[in-house]
């Protein structure tokens, strides 16, 4: 008899090959959207107790960050600051299509979390939240969750 696979551990735990893709609405130029909420629903979904999951963004100008839900002016301070980093218009950009600045964000902030599930819930700080980091809205974004 062969060992088991990674796949047919995973399988047997209910989850390996689920996958939910969310679709998020954006409404201004740069935002950060929370979406811990859907995030959680999820894992209700797929059963996960104990493990990880796996959140990615599958666009170059939208990226994925954690960070304090309590404040909202920590949120208003991160995009302000992003802003004077790195500049919507610069002379040196060379980019067709004029949006330089939002693909330097995204790669920034990533287009991947991993977060740990214990329980079945996830295994954020008090403070913490999930979000859609836009930085070329308005647009309509995926999320996938696994």
């Amino acid at each position: 008899m062969n060992a088991p696979t990674c796949k047919d551990l995973l399988e047997n735990m209910g989850y390996a090959n689920k996958m939910k893709t969310i679709h998020v609405r954006t409404t201004t130029h740069a935002e950060l959207l929370n979406v811990t909420n859907e995030v959680r629903t999820a894992v209700k979904e797929f059963g996960v107790s104990d493990g990880t999951i796996t959140l990615f963004t599958p666009h170059t100008t939208c990226g994925l960050t954690i960070n304090e839900n309590a404040d909202p002016d920590v949120v208003a301070d991160f995009l302000r600051q992003l802003e004077v980093m790195i500049p919507w218009n610069q002379p040196f950009y060379r980019h067709a299509e004029g949006n330089s600045a939002a693909h330097i964000k995204a790669s920034l902030m990533g287009f991947s979390l991993t977060i740990i599930v214990e329980n079945g819930s996830l295994q954020l700080g008090t403070w913490q939240n999930i979000y859609l980091c836009e930085f070329d809205g308005p647009r309509t974004r995926s999320l996938f969750i696994r």
